[in-house]
């Protein structure tokens, strides 16, 4: 089990919050995250761009006659990046079109000139979808097809010089191809649209738009962190908005029950969001300032239970609870020189707790009594199980374990009886967290190369939501995260939102 280490401390709110209306945070009014737009090539009708603060939209409107050749035609909205960086958004085009091969995308460019290097996510209007290049200013424009058909997530990632096109669709996994090409460091980088017909203007739709620096190929696990993005996903719509940006590490976002805060770990202490006003404050956990992302709340949501490292146990994390309105004196739960105890669950009586406790040499689920701190061992493996959760009814305990050789989300009986496989793919699944009506889960899913038995920071990963009951899981969300991203139930109250973090340079 990899250790779940206090984080960096907060930094400063850059936006107002939400009301649940979720207003975007402080970007350009007129172009969101881009500096300009403007039509590229010798086009004869001009393109637009309108951004929809509110929502996050971008609609780009583009002419031109062809993106192909030696020269581009097209509308482009645009800012600048250097390095590594990773572009993603949600895409659809607007109306029928005039012609199939209709295109839009992400595009960086070496310039501004019609004929400049470049790499391209393309999709067209009829489906066909590929990752274009043009080698070098004034070559003739080339292409690697993905194999998917209209796509409507769209990703193009760059590492050194290797440029990937991801595409997916309806909440399935990437399908990617790459292409190495040796282009500047410094380029543009943006969203196009052309309408491969020199007299009509074509518009598409763009949405959960991310611009990302992805961590660096020197950087140390565990010593060199990314900012931070804390985000909240609508599943009604699908939009995601980010509510705060930090320069730090920020972890672990959970709901309190009037749906008013939401609650993260960082750099060891707690802090409070205020979903109304955007305010950031501490909550006060006493002595306990080596907090790690294990904090529940109670039922009744008067009280929040957290996993402090502490001195006298070594440094081993340790479980306590306190006030949901802060306390000097935490209660501690867990007995002293027991071994480490990663908080998970927390039973709908407020009776007993459930965790990750290292236990002679092993990893196992463990229940503990709230008032006498009696442990009971649940599960009883060589490998790694963890994530522990009751379902809302008490039926029920979720949690992960890697047993069959990848992450799975399992379940049992709470005197851990009629354990159960309920995923079955070749992701690693992590932290099932239940629906305030225990219909669903939400989980995260590293990609198979992450050993099974890790969840790091800084990977490409999915939130799936799937049946309580098992079934397949669909993603709702492609993140750029990991550990830290959604390790404590993280659901709003009335179900409809969950809150997460995902990381950016």
């Amino acid at each position: 089990m990899t250790p779940k280490r206090p984080r960096h401390a907060a930094g400063a709110v850059l936006g107002s919050l939400f009301a649940l209306a979720l207003p975007a945070n402080a970007q350009n009014p007129v172009t969101g995250v881009f500096d300009r737009h403007q039509d590229i090539g010798a086009v004869r009708h001009s393109g637009n761009l309108t951004f929809e603060a509110e929502t996050g939209t971008y609609r780009i409107s583009g002419a031109g006659t062809n993106m192909w050749f030696g020269q581009d035609e097209f509308h482009y909205a645009w800012t600048s990046v250097q390095g590594d960086f990773i572009l993603r958004a949600r895409v659809a085009f607007e109306g029928e079109g005039a012609d199939p091969h209709r295109k839009l995308g992400w595009m960086v460019r070496e310039s501004l000139r019609t004929d400049a290097a470049h790499a391209n996510a393309c999709v067209h209007g009829d489906g066909l979808t590929s990752l274009q290049y043009r080698s070098a200013t004034g070559a003739d424009t080339e292409e690697v097809a993905s194999g998917m058909e209209a796509p409507d997530v769209v990703q193009l990632e760059r590492r050194g010089n290797l440029f990937t096109l991801s595409v997916a669709r309806d909440g399935r996994p990437w399908v990617s191809v790459s292409k190495e090409l040796e282009l500047d460091s410094e380029l543009f980088a943006g969203l196009y649209v052309c309408s491969h017909n020199p007299e009509v203007v074509e518009t598409a739709r763009f949405w959960n738009v991310r611009i990302i620096k992805p961590e660096d190929t020197g950087d140390t696990p565990y010593r060199d962190y990314l900012g931070s993005r804390l985000e909240v996903l609508d599943l009604e719509t699908g939009l995601r908005r980010v509510l705060m940006t930090s320069k730090h590490s920020l972890q672990a976002p959970n709901w309190t029950q009037d749906g008013k805060t939401l609650i993260y770990n960082s750099n060891g202490y707690l802090y409070t969001y205020d979903l109304d006003t955007g305010a950031v404050d501490v909550l006060n956990t006493g002595f306990a300032n080596r907090n790690n992302n294990d904090h529940i709340l109670s039922a009744d949501g008067k009280q929040i239970a957290i996993s402090h490292h502490n001195d006298g146990d070594d440094g081993a994390s340790s479980i306590y609870y306190l006030p949901i309105t802060g306390s000097d004196t935490p209660v501690k739960v867990t007995r002293d020189g027991v071994g480490a105890s990663y908080l998970h669950g927390w039973s709908a009586d407020g009776k007993t707790m459930l965790f990750t406790g290292n236990r002679n040499g092993q990893y196992d689920i463990i229940a503990v009594d709230v008032a006498s701190g009696e442990e009971t061992r649940l599960t009883d493996q060589p490998t790694l199980d963890d994530g522990s959760e009751y379902s809302p009814d008490g039926q029920w305990i979720y949690f992960n374990s890697n047993r069959t050789g990848t992450m799975q989300i399992w379940r049992m009986r709470p005197d851990g009886s009629g354990q159960q496989q309920l995923t079955e793919d070749v992701y690693n699944d992590w932290f099932p967290h239940l629906s305030p009506d225990g219909s669903r889960l939400v989980m995260i899913s590293y990609p198979p190369e992450v050993p099974s038995g890790d969840h790091p920071f800084y990977k490409h990963c999915m939130l799936r939501i799937m049946p309580a009951e098992g079934g397949t899981p669909t993603t709702v969300a492609y993140v750029y995260g990991g550990q830290g991203t959604i390790n404590v139930p993280s659901w709003s109250p009335d179900g409809r939102y969950i809150a997460f973090v995902t990381n950016s340079d």
